[in-house]
């Protein structure tokens, strides 16, 4: 079956890029003209993964995305007429996957969305073992993360980042290493664009009460901490 991809932009002649460059792709697309739209239309008809301008009317796509994080775990990939690096690690903080600014390349566009519906569902072959550290728990074939027991709600390249981490959890993977990991060499992005994926996944398990989930060797990279929940 075809994915399915909501675009929502403001700006019609893009809408019309985007969703051209899709269908060529053998993809379905819907269309949202505003923010408030964009959140009825995943409502109505949640979609594989959301094309999400910034800068619309009635709701900014952070705005939408900051709320769609509440209710739902659809990719989005955001579109920017700015190249802010500030708009950049704020997208990727509120939920984002993946961040293309203004004007692009419909055929880069189509690759990074590609790569985000691939990390959207598990192998059919690998990894089918249970990855356990602690009190941290991976399930690769279901894409699946919990700690203690509370299932930690990750998006794709959150759960690529921690899988790496746990398969080896006594070594130190440099930015370049886990953005392999994460995007499959395939899409180029700033090696920073790894330290918000690890803030997000750090904020998320402290949430559930775990604040040693991923270490910082500093001048070389990151490995998985000791997992450990504080004692009652």
């Amino acid at each position: 079956m075809a994915h399915r991809i909501l675009v929502a932009d403001d700006d019609p002649h893009i809408r019309d890029v985007i969703c051209f460059a899709l269908e060529q792709a053998g993809m379905t697309t819907d269309i949202a003209r505003d923010g408030l739209e964009a959140l009825k239309q995943v409502e109505r008809r949640p979609p594989d993964l959301i094309v999400l301008d910034i800068g619309m009317p009635e709701l900014d796509g952070l705005e939408v995305s900051r709320r769609l994080r509440k209710i739902s775990d659809v990719p989005i990939l955001f579109l920017s007429a700015r190249s802010d690096e500030i708009d950049r690690v704020l997208g990727l903080e509120l939920g984002g996957d993946d961040y293309v600014t203004k004007p692009f390349s419909p055929r880069e566009l189509v690759a990074r969305i590609n790569v985000i519906l691939r990390r959207a569902r598990p192998a059919p072959r690998e990894d089918v073992q249970l990855l356990l550290h602690g009190t941290l728990s991976l399930d690769p074939q279901r894409h699946a993360a919990a700690l203690a027991g509370h299932d930690l709600d990750l998006t794709p390249l959150e759960f690529a980042i921690l899988q790496t981490l746990a398969r080896r959890p006594r070594i130190v993977f440099d930015r370049e290493q886990l953005m392999q990991a994460a995007y499959d060499g395939k899409v180029h992005v700033s090696d920073r664009t790894i330290d918000s994926h690890i803030r997000n996944i750090r904020a998320k398990c402290a949430a559930l009460g775990a604040t040693t989930i991923v270490e910082t060797v500093h001048g070389v990279g990151f490995r998985l901490g000791p997992c450990t929940m504080p004692s009652p």
